[in-house]
């Protein structure tokens, strides 16, 4: 066991992100912060820990006591914290200071902080549309109501002047795009609905000026308002998705410290570091290019290559991949690749070609929208024609043709996807999964093959200590005592199942860590280590060795006195869900950067025959695309930064929200609780979503078959054309409310207290 001393700053946590800290964390800042005027620079920190009052306080306190800094403001909305402190000081020890009140901590990307324009033009929109809808009806009741002629005309003329800028401005929502359409030679949805908004007002106000009984303003703004609510709608599911690219980038170095020609040091963007260049690598600090040790010996966390948290121990000659973490000494470095040759970039192109390949998903109310158009088009231009040469009258024949259009437009089949998808949405939430793309909801339904990763997924990626009975009180004492000197996530593992006494530490005359091995101590003559076997006590002979668990073991001057074995335990509920999916036809894969033998015995356990092992970023990804090519629909589901290009990749991506930051932002899902069998349950919840989407668009259909030849006979108004549409729209949201009752109700929850009594045992899942 490795001893990891914890820099202030600096994190190890499960979910392996990494907060800062460092030697040079103040070069960081410097080259992160922005001139703000008046002697004064700002640096922007993301705190994804505060969530209350009284951390604002803590935060705020903390970083305003440091020297140089003239203020500190926190948006706890957005988990920022601004800090401006004066350039004549130099940048302030930042993240020391949130470290040591126990606050995690990162520079923050200004790209996740710009608002989303196109909803506000929508919000802008639908309100003023609300707004005008409500009021043109109420004068539209007055002259149903009776009104004499010339209180009519006046109202008439008031409901012109009121619906014109709602036209001009919540109508461009529909206008441009149908205009860039036309344009191009095609036609889309907007098209049918901006000729029949602009045609219902044209009308509207002719018949206005010729002081007609008739108008029609209030069937023109209410259209307008109830395909905003499904744009809206539809726009607030598809903005969820982001994507993975931004989060990566930041989790490379921003600049590294670099030994000149001339033996000085001078700390320089990651931009400029070139292939030989000798690197000072900070314990705390990530790897800022590929690189190999030239000198020193430390413990590496390489999640972001394989997934496992367990430290790797790196010395001289060892390779590193740009955007490891160093944990627990200072190294000396040399790069082996630019900036955008790493490890990392690669990852990023990675993730930048699956998002795209992605993109071309063409979503169920994108493929009805192709063929609805022009069949709208053509309808509504044979019952101008021909009501034209039947009447001879072009205001007949332009009433008719504007009554096809309002009756005809897609108001049922715009609200059909997104409804039940918004309604999916509170379902899934309901039962602990958040979804992030709407689309992503059509293409679960869909799957026949899911992929997991092992640690952190199947798995809760946290190592644990494996009961056994005859251990020794006094050597578990010791053994926890010289555990509590140290960060590691064994030692951590160790305190947590026993406790450790405070005062225990004033038994030792010294205590120090050695990266890669683990943490010995003096007691009077003899010296205590707690480590890896090999180096704690050599040649002693563990007999359970080949078991294929993690050890370290407690040796007193090289004799062996306790072994400690560490398992990862199960994640609940994952019997039950691998159960559930095979029930419904689903092939059922497991790959991992984790040993073969740990693999091949969790797979075992759970009935699983397909798994892979020590794979690398890129191969996970690979596997993907070739399942993918051969016809497959794969949902991955993962956790670490070593599985971002294959969450990407997938048909459909699912992450746990104790995984990695850039996971969650990669998946499409996000489970909130520690039960896998919710992956089941968005699967179920998905179909039966999706078979609700074909009922409504069905539902659509229908409706425009029975309404389209009455209107075009004639015996429809624009007026009674728009509340049939309406009640069109209401009828596929009353279908879709159906979601919140009938299948996919199992309770996850349920399954979560079920999962002790099937499957494997934790300690089983461990080995």
């Amino acid at each position: 066991m490795t001893g990891t001393a914890s820099s202030p700053g600096t994190q190890t946590t499960d979910d392996h992100v990494s907060v800062g800290g460092g030697a040079n964390s103040a070069d960081e800042i410097r080259l992160a912060s922005r001139d703000i005027g008046a002697g004064l620079r700002q640096n922007d920190l993301s705190v994804p820990d505060m969530h209350c009052g009284g951390c604002i306080r803590k935060v705020e306190q903390a970083l305003n006591a440091l020297d140089g800094v003239e203020r500190a403001r926190v948006n706890l909305t957005e988990k920022r914290v601004s800090v401006a402190w004066r350039d004549t000081a130099g940048p302030p020890p930042l993240f020391d200071a949130l470290g040591r009140i126990g606050f995690r901590a990162h520079l923050a990307d200004d790209g996740a902080r710009r608002a989303d324009p196109e909803l506000t033009k929508l919000l802008r929109a639908l309100a003023v549309a609300g707004f005008a809808a409500g009021n043109i009806m109420l004068l539209s009741v007055s002259v149903w109501s009776g009104a004499d002629a010339a209180l009519r005309d006046l109202f008439h003329w008031i409901s012109a002047a009121i619906a014109l800028p709602v036209l001009l401005y919540s109508g461009r929502v529909f206008f441009r795009p149908a205009w860039q359409a036309v344009r191009r030679g095609h036609a889309n949805m907007d098209v049918p609905i901006s000729i029949g908004v602009i045609l219902a007002y044209l009308m509207s106000l002719y018949d206005t000026v010729g002081q007609q009984q008739h108008v029609y303003f209030d069937a023109a703004v209410t259209l307008l308002f109830v395909l905003l609510i499904g744009r809206t709608l539809d726009h607030l599911m598809r903005q969820r998705a982001r994507s993975a690219i931004t989060g990566l980038a930041r989790l490379g170095a921003r600049g590294a410290m670099v030994v000149q020609d001339d033996g000085s040091r001078a700390y320089r963007p990651v931009a400029e570091i070139r292939p030989g260049m000798t690197i000072l690598l900070a314990m705390g600090e990530r790897v800022p290019v590929d690189a190999v040790v030239v000198s020193g010996t430390s413990d590496i966390d390489r999640s972001l290559v394989s997934g496992e948290s367990a430290p790797a121990a790196v010395a001289g000659g060892d390779v590193l991949e740009a955007g490891t973490l160093n944990l627990t000494a200072p190294l000396t470095i040399r790069a082996t690749a630019e900036a955008g040759q790493s490890f990392l970039a690669e990852m990023v192109r990675l993730i930048d070609v699956a998002e795209a390949g992605r993109a071309g998903y063409r979503r169920i109310a994108d493929r009805a929208a192709a063929l609805y158009a022009p069949v709208v088009h053509s309808a509504a231009f044979a019952t101008f024609l021909a009501w034209l040469y039947i009447a001879g009258d072009i205001h007949r024949a332009l009433t008719v043709a504007i009554a096809v259009l309002i009756i005809t437009c897609p108001c049922a089949l715009g609200l059909a996807v997104p409804i039940v998808q918004v309604v999916a949405a509170r379902r899934l939430f309901e039962r602990g999964i958040l979804v992030k793309d709407s689309a992503a909801m059509e293409r679960l339904a869909g799957i026949d093959t899911v992929i997991f990763d092992k640690t952190g997924t199947l798995t809760l990626g946290a190592p644990r200590l494996d009961d056994r009975a005859g251990r020794d009180p006094a050597h578990v004492a010791l053994a926890v005592a010289l555990a509590a000197q140290s960060r590691h996530p064994y030692s951590r593992a160790l305190v947590a199942r026993f406790g450790a006494d405070p005062a225990s530490a004033s038994a030792f005359e010294a205590v120090a860590e050695h990266p890669g091995c683990g943490i010995e101590a003096r007691q009077g003559a003899d010296v205590i280590r707690l480590g890896r076997p090999d180096w704690a006590a050599p040649g002693a002979a563990l007999a359970d060795e080949g078991d294929g668990r993690s050890r370290t073991v407690l040796a007193r001057n090289g004799r062996l006195l306790e072994s400690f074995a560490f398992g990862d335990p199960l994640r609940p509920g994952v019997a039950q869900a691998i159960a559930r999916l095979r029930a419904r036809g689903i092939e059922i894969e497991i790959m991992s950067g984790d040993r073969r033998e740990a693999v091949a015995r969790l797979a075992e356990g759970l009935g699983v025959t397909a798994f892979s092992a020590d794979v690398r970023p890129a191969d996970k990804a690979a596997r993907v695309a070739e399942l993918s090519a051969a016809g497959r629909k794969v949902l991955m589901v993962g956790d670490g930064l070593n599985d971002v290009p294959a969450l990407a990749a997938a048909d459909v991506s699912m992450s746990p929200s104790s995984g990695a930051d850039i996971g969650r932002n990669a998946a499409d899902f996000v489970f909130l609780h520690d039960s896998l069998e919710t992956v089941a349950t968005a699967i179920e919840v998905s179909r039966r979503a999706a078979a609700l989407v074909r009922q409504n668009l069905g539902l659509a259909v229908l409706y425009n078959a029975l309404t389209l030849p009455l209107a075009a006979l004639g015996f429809v108004t624009p007026l009674l054309a728009a509340l049939a549409m309406s009640s069109s729209s209401i009828l596929v949201v009353a279908n879709a409310l159906r979601l919140n009752g009938g299948a996919g109700k199992r309770q996850s929850s349920a399954g979560g207290r079920t999962a002790a009594k099937a499957g494997l045992r934790p300690a089983e899942a461990a080995r």
